[in-house]
This record gives structure tokens, sequence and C-alpha cells, in this order.
């Protein structure tokens, strides 16, 4: 019988989910800018992300977390909680989720040798002599395990200058680091290796495409529901934003299928007595600034 990890690890990729560990975040210490980062990322290559959830560092939400987003999901990413300190315990509670050990990764470790600069406080430090801090190193390094996998499936190494892996559960489960340079860096670097798996494996993302109308939301509101009932099966999405304070704003349509959405563009103009644009200010009235600079220049 072959395993939910197999299974997961080759699926191809629609969908998507973000998990953002940490007290710091809830407790507004630190402002979460990976899930933006993440949304970004998944948009660029026609993944949907269907979910983004920022939950403590808490044994029990983590495991239920997990367990829920790696059923549901194709590809799932945690950031945060797995550092060096005693609060850090995202790959203990992710093993947990799914009946895995810690064991330590011998190439993350070998890679943290000599990859990682030591600390100028910690100039007497061995990595051949015991000690707290040697210890606090290696719960970096301590991933979870599967017996019936190769190691290969279960941590990568895709930055050749960074000893940080990505540790992968149950196939789909990507443990990244909360620090927001490294978690770009590995996702960036990871890219190459999910094209083959996304819907459209040359990586095209999805479409946006916004128009700018003048008019109020409740009078563009009927057309706009009759537009999108027609279009979700082509997989086309229709949205309606306010821009409060504003004189324009603003229609969307969402998709992948360009050829559609371009099609669509004369109609919602001319429905919506409005413009494409690239930017949704583009049809903005100049401030009294802008227009008072626009006449001294003059």
């Amino acid at each position: 019988m072959t395993s939910s990890a197999v299974l997961n690890g080759q699926k191809t990729i629609h969908t998507a989910a973000c998990l953002i560990i940490g007290d710091e975040v809830l407790g507004g210490k630190t402002v979460d800018t990976n899930s933006s980062f993440f949304a970004k990322y998944c948009f660029s290559l026609g993944i949907e992300l269907k979910r983004v959830e920022v939950i403590a560092d808490d044994e029990a939400e983590i495991i239920e977390a997990v367990r829920r987003m790696s059923s549901k999901y194709d590809f799932v990413v945690t950031s945060g909680g797995i550092g060096p300190t005693h609060d850090d315990i995202t790959y203990e509670s992710i093993a947990k989720a799914f009946g895995l050990k810690l064991n330590l990764h011998l190439p993350a470790f070998e890679r943290m040798k000599r990859l990682s600069k030591p600390h100028p406080m910690q100039a007497q430090f061995d990595w051949d002599t015991p000690s707290p801090r040697l210890t606090a190193k290696l719960r970096m390094v301590e991933l979870p395990y599967d017996e019936s996998l190769p190691e290969e499936q279960q941590a990568v190494f895709v930055a050749d200058d960074t000893w940080v892996p990505i540790a992968i559960v149950n196939g789909n489960i990507h443990i990244l680091p909360g620090v927001p340079r490294l978690f770009e860096r590995l996702l960036e670097h990871l890219k190459p290796s999910l094209l083959p798996r996304l819907t459209n494996p040359e990586g095209k993302g999805i479409y946006r495409y916004m128009i700018s109308t003048p008019l109020p939301e409740s009078t563009v509101a009927p057309y706009l529901s009759d537009l999108a009932a027609r279009t979700s099966s082509r997989g086309t999405k229709v949205g309606s934003y306010p821009r409060w304070g504003k004189q324009r704003n603003t229609v969307t349509l969402v998709g992948t299928d360009k050829e559609f959405m371009d099609s669509l563009v004369p109609e919602v103009e001319r429905n919506v007595q409005g413009k494409m644009v690239s930017k949704e200010d583009e049809l903005d009235p100049p401030s009294d600034e802008e227009g008072e600079a626009k006449e001294y220049s003059q």
C-alpha cells in the first residue's frame, strides 16, 4: 500500500495553505510578512492559496492545524518555531502529528558546521564538545523522520550557501524558518522542483485584471453577480473593491484562462462604465497638491 506521504509528494499542486507559528506574531511583537510573500509566490505560479492561519507556539494547536491542512491542501508551508530555544517546538510538534520521531539530520549538521559563523560571544564554542550551546544548535537539525521514506524525500537543500534545510513531512508539509530573509530565499530556490507538479508546468501564474469604474458598488452589483455566475465554470473569479474616499472603485477578474478573460474585458468595461487599468489609482484625478505642483511647473 502506498503511504499518504508518497501520494502527497506526487500530487499535482492546485491548492496551498500557509501556517504562521509564533507567539511573537500573535502578541504584536513581530509583524508577519511571510504570508504576504507566500500569497504573491502562489499567485505567480498559478497555485490557489486557500488558507492562511496564525497560531501560537502550542503543541496541540500545531498538531491539529498541520493534520488538517495536509489532508485538505496540496502544498503546505509552515513558518517559524524552528530555532534553538525551548519555545521552538515546530519540528517536535509536527513529528508528533504524524507519529514520527526526531532524528539528527547529519547532512544538515555537517552543513551547519561548515557554513554557520560563530557568534562573537561564543568564541570558545567547540562542535565536538558536548555543551548547552551545542544542544541548542542541534535542536535546529533534529528533524521529523519517517523510516519508510528515503532521507532525500524528507529534507532538501535548495541553496548552496545556507545550511538550513526544508524539512518535508507527510509529503506536502514544508517546514520553513520564520526569518523573512530565509523564508523568502528558500521558497524562491524551491520553485524549480515545484514547476513539474503545477497545473501549468511552465509556471505561468494567475492573471488579475483591474477595471476602474466611477460607479458605486450597489450600482454594479447586479451585473457582477450575473457575470460571476456565468464565468465561474471557466475558473474566473469576479471581485468588487470599494476605495474609500476615492472617486473610483475597482472591479477585478482573476483566473488562469487569459484568452477567456481578454474576451470579457470589453463587456465589463461597458457595463461598469469603466476602463481596464494597470494600477488602481491610474484614473484618479490629481489631488489638490498635485494640481498645484502641475500649475507651477507650467
